[in-house]
């Protein structure tokens, strides 16, 4: 049974792909801040489903070594998927005028949390010669006002991406661009505004578990690369050999 991390698997993208994994008979280990919330996440998914739900931020290192440990009671780690993400200040500031601890923790939260969390679970990701989502935007490569903080943070990301994809070869790397999706936080960035016509995060998934069956080399994926019926899209530049 191959075993899978999801943070940020209360709601949104996270949650809808824990389901379809578990619909898959994945073994999943899912966290998010919200306790309650994360519970709530862990009862909806199909009878029989195996998790573990562990409530925290991934931006604390305590929550990040309670995470391996879990993983470590397991055969390995197939699937680290990083999708908990931040915005930081809401309403979106220029940055002229963000403030600086928020664009930290945003940071924290979409940049070094992940990193942490590759560097704990790397044993148990080699053993199973495991992969890597790390969940990106197109705020990454695109210069939209009031998204520099968090744009940066993902850009930094896929970086990072790219790097560990060098360093670590025997393992897949991906940075998975979902595009906008109906979210809470996506919502948060245009407040007052309908988002109906967002696409559901739901929708999302299977161009992910296409990503994940044709197994492409690592590098920058975006959703809408996998069509349906199409197993090997074209690499993009930034991709890296595998």
């Amino acid at each position: 049974m191959p075993v899978a991390l999801i943070t940020g698997a209360s709601a949104g993208f996270g949650r809808a792909l824990a389901g379809a994994l578990a619909e898959r008979g994945w073994q999943l280990v899912i966290d998010a801040r919200n306790a309650d919330r994360l519970a709530a996440a862990a009862a909806a998914l199909p009878d029989g489903a195996l998790v573990r739900a562990v409530p925290g931020d991934v931006a604390d290192a305590a929550h990040r070594a309670e995470l391996a440990r879990v993983i470590a009671e397991l055969p390995g780690l197939d699937l680290l998927v990083n999708n908990a993400s931040t915005l930081g200040e809401t309403p979106l500031p220029q940055l002229a005028s963000a403030r600086l601890d928020r664009l930290e923790h945003a940071y924290q939260v979409n940049l070094i949390g992940p990193l942490g969390l590759i560097q704990l679970l790397l044993p148990a990701l080699r053993r199973s010669s495991g992969t890597v989502v790390n969940l990106s935007s197109d705020a990454a490569v695109a210069d939209y006002q009031g998204w520099g903080g968090y744009g940066s943070s993902k850009a930094a990301l896929d970086q990072l991406t790219r790097t560990l994809a060098a360093e670590e070869p025997a393992l897949r790397w991906y940075s998975f661009d979902p595009g906008d999706m109906r979210t809470e936080m996506h919502q948060a960035a245009f407040p007052g505004e309908d988002i109906s016509d967002r696409p559901e995060p739901a929708s999302v998934v299977p161009p992910l578990l296409r990503l994940l069956a044709s197994a492409p080399p690592s590098g920058r994926y975006q959703a809408g690369q996998f069509e349906p019926g199409e197993s090997e899209p074209a690499r993009s530049a930034t991709s890296a050999p595998h």
